[in-house]
């Protein structure tokens, strides 16, 4: 017991690094996603035909591929070489993850907020345009929050494969928890043990990731809650105001 109480320590100490892989690798996907979303609504034929290239390439190939291309072949370009920060940037390999991931995520991230506006209901839209609204306001309160709703059971899936997609990260010696934990079974010969401890923190962290975003969708669709039971007395009027 005091083996699995310690191993979970030492790899919960390396939490704050998955995190912060986590945190801006999603966060610069998710500014990449929206400007190939935008491209490829703007209707430009050379912005429709690479954001269309841009997510088949970074779908079609895998995480560790992107990792190792960035991290070990960007220093054998030139350009890169020869810049003190670009190689200050590529020489390092935390910033050299969460560009290989916030890469891979946008291209994922961008077809589910691509599908979600295509899934955006004509009526509100002709109804928003009949009431006179212009374009931006329409965007901002009809087609925006209809396809925010729409989009967010994807995302938090797309969300939740970069928690555990971080753990590629100990490919290119970083010492976050899939890191520390290799380290531990490399030390102890007991992989089950330790593997168990570091799959248990993955849970609950994803867990928590899962139960956050179920909460915003919730929060969000209050149309699809069950009405409230027959009999209960509704709120004085005053109360209301």
């Amino acid at each position: 017991m005091d083996f699995y109480l310690s191993t979970i320590w030492s790899i919960f100490k390396a939490l704050p690094v998955t995190i912060e892989i986590w945190f801006f690798g999603v966060a610069i996907g998710l500014c990449i996603a929206s400007l190939l979303t935008w491209a490829r609504a703007s209707g430009i034929k050379a912005l429709d035909l690479f954001v269309r290239g841009y997510v088949f390439v970074f779908r079609g190939s895998p995480l560790l591929v992107q990792i190792y291309l960035i991290y070990f072949g960007s220093p054998q370009i030139p350009f890169i070489r020869n810049s003190e920060i670009l190689w200050a940037i590529f020489q390092n390999p935390m910033p050299c993850t969460i560009i290989a991931m916030a890469l891979n995520t946008a291209a994922y991230e961008s077809e589910i907020f691509r599908g979600a506006l295509q899934a955006v209901p004509l009526g509100p839209i002709e109804a928003a345009k009949a009431y006179g609204m212009n374009p931006f306001t329409r965007f901002r309160r009809i087609i925006f929050p209809i396809a925010l709703r729409l989009a967010l059971p994807a995302y938090s899936t797309e969300i939740i494969l970069m928690t555990k997609a971080t753990a590629l990260a100990s490919v290119v010696t970083i010492m976050e928890m899939m890191g520390v934990a290799q380290k531990i079974q490399h030390d102890t010969f007991k992989p089950i043990e330790v593997l168990t401890c570091a799959g248990l923190i993955y849970f609950a962290l994803n867990f928590s990731i899962a139960r956050a975003f179920a909460m915003v969708e919730y929060y969000l669709s209050p149309h699809l809650r069950p009405p409230p039971q027959q009999g209960t007395t509704p709120a004085p009027v005053a109360d209301v105001l």
